[in-house]
């Protein structure tokens, strides 16, 4: 019996244990409690601590060096999760080389938002079960703050679908960076910190310092990106017009749009997910669909599927 007590009162602190180990390797412990929907609090905790350390920025104050690193972080790493996390690992959208996948995955993994393999396996779903129960992150079903950050808070959350990736999982660099998520950003937030200390030594007249450019750099910028990106789950299926009679209940939004580089014409998205333009009409903004255009023009990507001509001529304007 006491042995049965003790080792009921070790699970608390072996669960601990293991969600701390899963910051650094996502692999970590088993799969228990994979579909538990609770929030895994003290997982997300360097989640929290990410938010918590923007209001360093009333300590750091502002440059307009630091400010335009940010913006540059945000724009690169947006365009890496709308270029290649989504159109490309998530609907195969366009081909590339290997190397030119893997620096991509690399930039995309940067954003703090797990990695390829991961972001695609729940893209998918989201696909295959749009706006249903079955759809983790519908607003539909639990509301803004679930939909938008909420599942993401949770083993269920957390879990990778193997079996919605066979195509992706044969890459060994893919799988590793999935597994250690935590290390790319880690390295980001270091650099950006040591950036910051050489520019405040070589040019003290910008202001700038290694504190500062760390906030701004890698704290202001990633929470930026990350609501950003997810408004996509938690807005885009609430406001804005349909053009399309889709089963789910997508909306095209041009602010979103532009906030994300395309992403935001949803409706045309979900219509016909495979296209590499999101943007049907020619004054629907979709960067990246620009950028990719330039890549091919490169030979760094090529067969963009494009958009079935059929589907453009029977639009239903909401």
């Amino acid at each position: 019996m006491q042995a049965h007590s003790t080792s009921a009162s070790q699970r608390p602190l072996q669960r601990s244990a293991v969600a701390i180990a899963r910051w650094f390797d996502a692999s970590t412990g088993s799969q228990e409690a994979i579909d538990d929907e609770r929030i895994d609090w003290l997982r997300v905790l360097p989640f929290i601590g990410m938010h918590a350390a923007c209001l360093g920025v009333i300590r750091v104050g502002f440059s307009w060096i630091a400010f335009l690193v940010a913006l540059t972080l945000y724009a690169v790493r947006m365009f890496a999760l709308t270029g290649f996390y989504h159109r490309y690992f998530s609907h195969k959208a366009f081909k590339t080389s290997r190397t030119v996948q893997f620096v991509f995955a690399l930039i995309g993994t940067a954003c703090v938002q797990r990695g390829p393999l991961w972001w695609a396996a729940h893209h998918r779903d989201h696909h295959r079960h749009a706006d249903t129960e079955q759809d983790i992150h519908s607003p539909l079903h639990r509301g803004f703050f679930w939909s938008h950050m909420g599942w993401f808070l949770t083993p269920r959350g957390f879990r990778t679908r193997w079996n919605a990736i066979p195509d992706l999982h044969r890459y060994g660099e893919l799988r590793w960076l999935d597994r250690y998520d935590i290390l790319v950003p880690a390295l980001l937030a270091i650099g950006l910190f040591l950036l910051g200390r050489w520019i405040a030594h070589a040019h003290p007249g910008t202001g700038t310092s290694g504190a500062q450019m760390l906030i701004w750099g890698f704290f202001i910028s990633t929470v930026v990106l990350f609501h950003a990106t997810v408004t996509i789950n938690s807005l885009a299926h609430r406001f804005g017009t349909r053009r399309f009679e889709t089963r789910d209940n997508s909306r095209n939004n041009w602010l979103l749009a532009v906030l994300t580089f395309g992403e935001g014409w949803h409706n045309n998205h979900h219509h016909f997910p495979g296209a590499a333009r999101q943007g049907f009409r020619w004054w629907e903004v979709d960067f990246t669909y620009y950028v990719l255009r330039a890549m091919a023009v490169c030979g760094l990507v090529w067969d963009l599927k494009p958009i079935p001509a059929q589907l453009v001529r029977r639009p239903r304007e909401a």
